[in-house]
C-alpha cells in the first residue's frame, strides 16, 4: 500500500483530502491511493518559470535533444520493472505494457534524433526568407522561438507512459518546462516514471514536475506564455477549453478527446487476399489491445452489406479465442479494463448499443470471479442510421459492424457521422475507391490509414500513434494536434516574422551563409 506523492517546487509532497484508491483491476486488490489536494501550484509555476525554463533554454535544441536521448535510455533500462507495474495497476498484458512503454521511449528517442538536425541555439527558421520591399535588401524571415512559459500536461489513464512521454518530448525539446498530471486509475506507473526522471538528474531542476492528484486551481494561474495539452473525455476537455482564465488570457490549449473511429472494408478484397486478412487482424488487435481502451481503437466496422455474414463469422471466431484474464499470466492476451467505474461505463455502453444492434459475441454480462473484465464484444447494427452508433464511444473491447452498399459515397457518409475522429482505416486495392474515400473523409479525420496488398506486414496498424505524423483530429476528437515531427513543437514555440536588412535578417535568423 503506497500513497502517491507529487513532485512540485523541487520536493516530493504528499497531497491532502479524501484519498482515491488505486486497485489491481484483475484482482481488485488495493495497491495504494492518491490524495488530490494540498499542492501549492503558484510555487510550482514559479519554480518552472524561474529555474526550469531558463535552464532548458540555456542549452539550445541540440543539447535538449541529448536530454531526451538520456531519458529514453533510462526508461528502457527499467523496462521490466515498469512492465510489472503496468500489469498490476493498469491491467496490461506484457504486450500491452510494452506497447505503452516502448511508445514513450521510442517517441523520446525520435525527438532526440530530430534534434540533431536542428540549430544549436533556440532560433528555428520556418521556411525560406522572402523579399518584402522594392529590392531584396528589405527581407523577411519567419522564425520559431521558445515561449517563456510552462506546459501543463493532463494525461489519460490508458497510456500513462506513452501519453506523458510524447507530450514531454515536444515541450522539453522546445525549451519549455513541464508539469505532468497523471490519470488516476493507472497512476502508479506514471509515478514510478516520475521517480526515475527525478532520481536520474538528467533534466535541470524545475524542468519536470509531477502531479499525482488534481490540477484543480492550476489552470486559473496560467498566463499567455503557458500552454495546456489535454487527453481525455470530450466533457472534461470542454471544461478546460472554457476555463475563464484560459479564455481571458488566450492560453494555448490542445485537446485530444473522444473519437468514434472507423475501419472500412472496401468492396474489392477477396476472403483469401492479404488485404482482407490485414483487415481482420487489425480490427481484432484494435478491439482487444489495452482491452479496447485506446483513443485510436476502432468503434465502427464498415462492411459491404453482402459480406456482413462472412465477416461476422470470421471476427467471431478470432474474438472468441481471446479470453480475458489476469495479465500476469503469460498466456493471457487481454486483461481487464482499468477500474470499477470504467467497467460500469463499458457495460452500460454495450447495453445501449445492443438496443439497436445484435450481439455477435461477448456482451455486457458479468464474468465470474473478481476483476474488471469484459469479453471482446462485437455487435451488428440493425439500422446503420441509428444515431447512437455514431455518437457513443464505448471505451472498451467493443465495436459494431455496420453494413453499407459498397460505394465510396456511402462509406464517406458513415465515417463522417462520427463528428470528427482521430483515425479511419480503409482496406482496398481499388485505387478509385481509395482516392474517393480519402478525399471525402480527410477533412473529418486527423489520420487516414490505408491497408492493401502492398502494405501487408510493412507497418504497425492504425491504432499505433507514430511520432513522425500528427496525432489529433477535428471536431469531436478535440480539434488539436500532437507530434508530427517538428509540428509537435508548435504549441510551445512562438512563430514571429522578422523584417529588415537582409544582411542581418537572413544571416542571423535565416541561416544564410551560416553552417548547418
Amino acid at each position: 500500500m503506497i500513497s502517491l506523492q507529487s513532485y512540485v517546487g523541487g520536493r516530493w509532497v504528499t497531497g491532502s483530502g479524501d484519498p482515491k484508491t488505486l486497485h489491481d483491476p484483475a484482482t481488485e486488490a488495493v495497491l495504494g491511493d492518491v490524495r488530490p489536494g494540498g499542492l501549492d501550484f503558484g510555487a510550482a509555476l514559479a519554480h518552472a518559470r524561474t529555474r526550469g525554463g531558463p535552464a532548458l533554454r540555456a542549452l539550445g535544441f541540440r543539447q535538449r535533444g541529448e536530454l531526451l536521448k538520456a531519458l529514453a535510455g533510462k526508461l528502457h533500462e527499467h523496462r521490466d520493472e515498469l512492465i510489472e507495474i503496468a500489469a498490476r495497476n493498469g491491467g496490461n498484458t506484457r504486450g500491452d505494457a510494452k506497447f505503452d512503454l516502448d511508445g514513450a521511449s521510442g517517441t523520446l528517442a525520435f525527438y532526440a534524433q530530430l534534434a540533431t538536425s536542428m540549430p544549436a541555439g533556440n532560433c528555428l527558421p520556418d521556411g525560406e526568407g522572402l523579399q518584402l520591399g522594392r529590392t531584396p535588401r528589405f527581407w523577411g524571415q519567419h522564425v520559431w522561438l521558445p515561449r517563456p512559459g510552462v506546459a501543463v500536461h493532463v494525461n489519460a489513464f490508458n497510456f500513462p507512459a506513452w501519453g506523458m512521454g510524447e507530450k514531454m518530448a515536444c515541450a522539453l525539446l522546445a525549451g519549455v518546462p513541464v508539469i505532468e498530471k497523471a490519470g488516476t486509475p493507472s497512476a502508479l506507473l506514471a509515478y514510478r516514471i516520475a521517480q526515475l526522471v527525478i532520481e536520474s538528474g538528467i533534466l535541470p531542476e524545475g524542468a519536470f514536475q509531477f502531479v499525482a492528484g488534481s490540477v484543480s486551481g492550476l489552470l486559473d494561474l496560467l498566463g499567455p506564455m503557458d500552454a495546456v495539452a489535454f487527453t481525455g473525455s470530450s466533457a472534461t476537455g470542454a471544461l478546460i477549453r472554457g476555463n475563464r482564465n484560459l479564455v481571458a488570457r488566450n492560453v494555448r490549449v490542445n485537446l485530444e478527446a473522444d473519437s468514434i473511429n472507423s475501419a472500412v472494408l472496401g468492396p474489392d478484397p477477396e476472403a483469401d487476399s492479404d488485404t482482407y486478412g490485414q483487415f481482420l487482424a487489425n480490427v481484432v488487435v484494435d478491439m482487444t489491445q489495452k482491452a479496447g481502451q485506446k483513443c485510436t481503437a476502432v468503434r465502427r466496422i464498415l462492411v459491404p452489406s453482402g459480406q456482413l455474414d462472412e465477416v461476422a463469422d470470421a471476427l467471431r471466431e478470432r474474438l472468441q479465442a481471446i479470453v480475458p484474464g489476469n495479465p500476469l499470466q503469460a498466456d493471457v492476451r487481454m486483461g481487464p479494463v482499468a477500474s470499477a467505474e470504467q467497467l460500469r461505463d463499458v457495460r452500460a455502453g454495450i447495453d445501449r448499443l445492443a438496443a439497436v444492434a445484435q450481439v455477435v459475441t461477448g456482451g455486457s454480462r458479468p464474468l465470474p470471479g473478481p476483476g474488471y473484465f469484459v469479453p471482446p464484444t462485437l455487435l451488428r447494427a440493425r439500422d446503420p442510421d441509428a444515431a447512437v452508433l455514431h455518437e457513443l464511444e464505448v471505451f472498451g473491447p467493443c465495436a459494431t459492424m455496420i453494413g453499407y452498399d459498397g460505394s465510396a459515397a456511402a462509406a464517406i457518409d458513415l465515417c463522417n457521422r462520427g463528428g470528427g475522429s482521430l483515425v479511419a482505416s480503409a482496406y482496398s486495392d481499388d485505387r478509385s475507391f481509395v482516392e474517393q474515400l480519402v478525399l471525402g473523409i480527410a477533412p473529418w479525420h486527423g489520420r487516414v490509414w490505408l491497408g492493401s496488398e502492398k502494405t501487408q506486414g510493412q507497418a504497425l496498424g492504425p491504432g499505433a500513434v507514430l511520432p513522425g505524423t500528427i496525432h489529433g483530429g477535428p471536431g469531436r476528437a478535440g480539434g488539436g494536434e500532437e507530434l508530427g515531427g517538428l509540428r509537435g513543437l508548435s504549441l510551445y514555440l512562438q512563430r514571429t516574422a522578422v523584417q529588415g536588412d537582409r544582411a542581418v535578417v537572413g544571416r542571423t535568423f535565416g541561416g544564410e551563409g551560416q553552417p548547418g
